[in-house]
């Protein structure tokens, strides 16, 4: 896979990951509303995906990457990152929303930590390292906004 594309599809998966998740857990706890949720999502999946595709075309462009460099990566930043937060919404299409949140942190973990491996440059025994680092990571952010949107509900409802 080119640079560029590997660069910018990597940054948009581990992104659509982690805002995807806080978001549903911060959503779900603080309103326990199947439609700010889904809403929610999908005002991340163009908001969010156009805003860090912009990010991204402004970061490479400041590196004096080359032209093409900078539109495949701010392309690919773009696509995987509407796609992937998408992929999110789907449980709550098909179940209560505490299983489709259940669901999301499940499918949340198994990417992050399929998109650990796949882009990790490393040894086999240091790879597992990388996974279990962003594996922490991703369920930092899950425990956090799971207790803000909690504290949310408790104070405004």
């Amino acid at each position: 896979m080119r640079e560029s594309f590997k660069s910018g599809s990597s940054f948009g998966v581990a992104s659509g990951i982690i805002t995807t998740l806080g978001l549903v857990m911060g959503l779900s706890t603080g309103t326990h509303s199947l439609i700010a949720v889904i809403g929610g999502i999908l005002s991340i999946a163009i908001a969010d995906g156009l805003s860090e595709s912009t990010a991204m075309h402004i970061s490479r462009k400041s590196e004096n990457k080359d032209v093409n460099y900078v539109r495949e990566s701010t392309f690919s930043t773009l696509v995987s990152k509407f796609f992937i937060t998408l992929t999110f919404g789907i449980p709550f299409f098909l179940m209560d929303l505490y299983t489709a949140m259940k669901v999301d942190v499940l499918w949340g973990l198994f990417l992050t930590a399929l998109i650990s491996y796949l882009v990790s440059p490393k040894q086999k025994w240091e790879k597992g390292r990388d996974i279990v680092e962003h594996l922490v990571i991703v369920a930092f952010v899950v425990v956090v906004t799971y207790y803000a949107g909690e504290w949310i509900h408790a104070k405004f409802s």
